[in-house]
């Protein structure tokens, strides 16, 4: 099988010869072998883990993204973003921490933005109805 992970910036792996490749989506984890169905999920925050022919094992952080198996041997990852490493130790303590304040950053700007937003409808409506206040 081939496996390629892409960012909008850099083709971040891109192996041949790959023998397994293991990810998690929603529903948990799954594994993907040769002549596998056609598939298409989204991924969780987690780690991408394939095996080569030679058997050794790698992995690459990704911070979600859409897995998608074509004709049995194609398997894409397509993800804003990925870090590949071999040490999977090193993988879960250090990137995992960065994606998991990363994502925690972005869902408290985007609770303030919806704040300001309601704010912001709350006052339109105080113009155009002045006879009741909010």
């Amino acid at each position: 099988m081939r496996l390629r992970i892409v960012t909008p910036l850099a083709v971040v792996v891109d192996a041949t010869d790959v023998r397994s490749v293991r990810a998690e989506d929603e529903s948990g984890a799954f594994g993907v072998l040769p002549r596998h169905a056609d598939f298409l999920t989204a991924l969780t925050l987690g780690v991408v883990t394939w095996t080569g022919r030679d058997g050794a094992r790698h992995h690459c952080a990704v911070r979600r993204g859409i897995l998608s198996v074509e004709g049995g041997d194609a398997v894409a990852v397509t993800t804003r973003e990925a870090v590949p490493g071999d040490d999977l130790e090193t993988l879960h303590e250090t990137v995992m921490a960065r994606f998991r304040a990363d994502d925690e950053a972005e869902r408290m700007e985007h609770v303030e933005a919806t704040r300001l937003h309601l704010n912001a409808i709350r006052q339109i409506m105080a113009h155009l109805r002045p006879e009741r206040p909010l």
